[in-house]
């Protein structure tokens, strides 16, 4: 794989070289009791195909029919370091590229590239992607063991009970929603279902990040979790809206940790509310039922929410993550969400409610221990409202075949992770997707998939 770095980014390459050089020498913090400064790259690059598939009609925004190929590349680097004690400041560049399919990100609802929403076209572009404190007050208890990794953490210890707080530019899904066997669509599963949940519309700009707070209270067994987001200036666009106060995501989650005939799980709910100036999908029906096409049929592209778009509205969610391990290699995931599907899709995917769940196993049951298996299924379904108007054949911003035969959206993943060296790993995946787009009349689509990931 070649690829060349415009020269604009020359200078912005050899900081980031010379930064990686600087900190060498502590990167490997399994050797010291707690870091003071970090430094982490990793690297993935995931190539997709599918075959052509069948397709009764296709529409503004659905997947090509024929067969085609998608590739993302990232390179991003973690670095942080600790301005006091309990404090840690961290900074996250990356470099990104990729195509999607269909050369827009449209005509599914569970996207099958969890990079794909950073993509930036042929040409690499650096952004920053991060940049928050993290402040940790601890509170007694048993002191537990933080290991360094690609995740924002450095070496250290913190006591059981603690309180956290993290402020500035970062994800939601930073904080909010963990799961130990479905979360990192680099090194787990692929598909937007499996690494969260696909009905979560949490506030991001159109790269999965943005500004605001959120506290964390660790008591015994239970976690209690609350923070707020700026969201998108417009719908699914990447300039972030400013006015946390007025426009944002609220989310709160409560979790509770147990152990099942001695292996451990942990059980998560999760609640949140998006607040922003969003169309109504019944105002969009009407609107194009009042509009219709000069060259006739109902009217097909965005416009009709874009034109009813011009109040506040309120968007809620509710929903629960569950993470047991079964054996000593082998975890199993579920999670299930439901939202009240009103409103067009803020700031993720176009899914009003979603059920994930699956496996995992470890290499260690065959000797290998770098290695690993996952199956999931999944199924996403849409609400009254929306399935009323994309049948008249309204678009929204990721989906609009120009009809509609409703059916859930099902999904089948597998992959095989296999480790080339430590710290290095070759992902075979595969998955189909039944109804793409919640649409009987087209599929299902095989998509078949290679990736490999990197840690330095």
């Amino acid at each position: 794989m070649h690829f060349e770095i415009p020269g604009r980014f020359t200078l912005a390459s050899a900081l980031l070289a010379t930064f990686l050089g600087g900190f060498a020498a502590v990167s490997h913090a399994d050797t010291i009791d707690e870091e003071q400064v970090s430094a982490h790259v990793q690297m993935t690059y995931n190539w997709q195909y599918h075959p052509a598939y069948g397709a009764a009609y296709t529409g503004p925004n659905s997947i090509i029919p024929t067969a085609e190929k998608m590739y993302t590349f990232t390179t991003t680097g973690f670095f942080g370091f600790r301005p006091w004690q309990g404090g840690e400041l961290y900074l996250t560049p990356e470099i990104s590229q990729g195509v999607p399919f269909s050369t827009n990100l449209v005509g599914l609802g569970g996207f099958t590239n969890g990079e794909i929403t950073r993509a930036a076209g042929t040409n690499p572009t650096l952004y920053r992607q991060k940049l928050f404190l993290r402040e940790t007050w601890n509170n007694g208890g048993e002191s537990q063991r933080v290991e360094p990794g690609q995740n924002n953490q450095m070496a250290g210890w913190v006591d059981k009970n603690r309180v956290v707080l993290t402020v500035g530019n970062f994800s939601t899904l930073d904080v909010f929603d963990p799961n130990t066997y479905a979360k990192d669509p680099r090194t787990q599963f692929m598909n937007w279902g499996n690494w969260t949940y696909a009905a979560y519309d949490y506030a991001a700009d159109a790269r999965g990040f943005g500004w605001g707070a959120a506290v964390e209270w660790y008591r015994n067994d239970w976690v209690l979790r609350a923070g707020r987001m700026t969201g998108p200036a417009l719908p699914n666009m990447l300039p972030v809206d400013q006015k946390i106060f007025n426009h944002f995501g609220d989310q709160i989650e409560i979790e509770h940790e147990h152990s099942l005939s001695g292996h451990p799980g942990k059980v998560r709910v999760l609640g949140w509310r998006d607040r922003a100036i969003l169309a109504s999908f019944s105002d969009a029906l009407v609107w194009l039922r009042a509009n219709p096409n000069p060259a006739g049929g109902p009217y097909t592209g965005p416009d009709a929410l874009i034109a009813v778009r011009g109040s506040e509205k309120n968007k809620y969610g509710l929903g629960i993550n569950v993470e047991q391990e079964l054996s000593d290699n082998t975890g199993f995931f579920m999670r299930i969400m439901q939202t009240d599907g009103r409103t067009e899709t803020y700031a993720f995917t176009e899914v009003d409610g979603s059920l994930s769940a699956g496996v995992i196993i470890k290499g260690n049951a065959w000797g290998r221990s770098e290695d690993g298996i996952g199956v999931s299924l999944m199924r996403n379904v849409l609400s009254k409202d929306r399935r009323q108007f994309l049948a008249a054949g309204g678009t929204s911003f990721f989906i609009g075949d120009g009809a509609l035969n409703y059916r859930p959206e099902d999904i089948f993943e597998g992959f095989y992770s296999y480790g080339l060296y430590k710290g290095g790993w070759l992902t075979a995946d595969y998955q189909r997707m039944q109804n793409p787009a919640f649409n009987a009349d087209r599929g299902p689509i095989n998509i078949y998939a290679l990736r490999f990931h990197a840690e330095f």
